[in-house]
């Protein structure tokens, strides 16, 4: 089963570019950030007309998360349970392949969190520590979980083209950074890390300053495995050439593959 997660950065913008990254990488299951539309104009007849089933949290203008997979789904839930937020950022369901094991799978589109510090970086820390929650509940039941998405977290120095231009943006703070490790503590595996250890992974690029043609990324976007999912991992990798796409998202597709 390949899984993968995209901010489109607006998903009716930028339909044409989706739509063609869908059909060249054939996921399974995908999650969409940034989709900044309302459910009922989620371009969801381009996507089953593929062959997907669609699950939308949207918002109008802003933020909004989607899932789309070939197998159906169950069990949806919209934003973190237990936790009140206004914003569309979180969705969860049950993916049940015929015949194959059930997969859990977490879209979540964290909060950038700048300027630092202010009221937007405490929703970032407050968010972060009721998805660590959700998520520790969900990996009680042992199932293959993926949590994907983009997280606005540069994980470690390896994660970014130069670590001082960013020491004090709330993405590589390090509260945000320790948080981002407890996560991680809960026993998830970085599934891009596993497969790669290499420096220069990124999976955004700024539109400003010639960022792309200068490689000078960050990696944000982050499929997280319960060790279930972990224990069936056989490839990770990150579409980086769909930056270079006419009308691109700032951000690149990030995938991997369970057996």
């Amino acid at each position: 089963m390949k899984v993968a997660t995209w901010n489109v950065n607006s998903v009716k913008a930028r339909i044409d570019v989706v739509l063609a990254w869908v059909k060249q990488a054939d996921p399974d299951v995908v999650g969409f950030q940034e989709i900044k539309c309302l459910d009922e104009n989620f371009p969801r007849f381009e996507f089953e007309a593929l062959g997907y089933h669609v699950e939308t949290f949207g918002q109008k203008s802003y933020n909004g998360v989607a899932i789309l997979s070939k197998h159906p789904m169950q069990d949806v839930v919209r934003g973190i349970d237990g936790y009140a937020d206004e914003q569309s950022r979180y969705i969860e369901v049950l993916v049940t392949p015929k015949g194959g094991t059930p997969l859990r799978f977490v879209n979540l589109y964290l909060p950038n969190g700048n300027p630092a510090p202010g009221p937007k970086y405490d929703y970032k820390l407050a968010w972060m520590a009721a998805l660590q929650a959700r998520v520790a509940s969900l990996l009680y039941d042992e199932e293959r979980l993926v949590v994907a998405g983009d997280y606005n977290v540069i994980p470690e120095p390896a994660d970014v083209h130069n670590p001082a231009a960013w020491l004090k943006d709330a993405l590589f703070l390090p509260a945000t950074r320790a948080a981002f490790r407890r996560f991680e503590a809960l026993g998830l595996t970085d599934a891009i890390r596993a497969c790669n250890a290499l420096p220069n992974q990124y999976t955004f690029w700024d539109y400003q300053a010639g960022a792309w043609q200068k490689n000078n990324g960050i990696r944000i976007d982050h499929l997280m495995l319960s060790p279930q999912a972990a224990d069936v991992l056989r490839e990770a990798g990150i579409d980086r050439h769909v930056r270079g796409w006419d009308k691109a998202s700032d951000h690149v597709p990030a995938w991997c593959v369970l057996n």
